[in-house]
């Protein structure tokens, strides 16, 4: 038994067979490997008796459960309305610019992933950005690199 086979099946074990969890399964495997890879979504298909068509649907229609690998440090800076009025685009253009790549792109060294992402639920405070699990919020163009030059010095 591999390493993913066992993943699915401790976490499959914990929740429940039941169509209602995989949510929390696919969670699971994000938690472990910060992507649902199609070995992945085959093995939680197998074990869950749901097709692989549906496991990837589901998991295809979040956007936090990425079904493609992305860098160490995923960026996500809100696309809201508020977000955009209070300077968004600015704000990635300077993520762009410090880190050189695109929005939907990953650095070379695998570090960093830019993304967009529908509301972060911090519109009170906007412009917002999450860096993995960090919340960032009023941002500006020269705050965004100060906080990406500190986790360009983590390993």
């Amino acid at each position: 038994m591999d390493f993913h086979e066992k993943l699915v099946q401790d976490l499959v074990s914990k929740h429940g067979r039941d169509r209602e969890n995989l949510l929390p399964i696919l969670q699971g495997v994000i938690d472990q490997e910060r992507y649902l890879s199609e070995e992945v979504i085959l093995k939680i298909s197998k074990e869950m008796s749901i097709p692989a068509a549906d496991v990837y649907g589901t998991a295809s229609f979040y956007s936090f459960l990425d079904i493609e690998p992305r860098g160490k440090f995923v960026i996500r800076v809100c696309k809201t309305i508020t977000c955009a009025m209070k300077g968004k685009n600015q704000i990635i253009q300077s993520i762009e610019s410090f880190l050189k790549i695109k929005v939907g792109e990953t650095t070379i060294d695998k570090k960093f992933t830019i993304l967009q992402t529908n509301c972060l639920g911090w519109c009170h405070k906007a412009p917002a950005m999450l860096i993995n699990d960090d919340v960032y919020t009023e941002l500006t163009p020269e705050s965004v690199v100060d906080i990406l030059r500190e986790y360009k010095e983590k390993n």
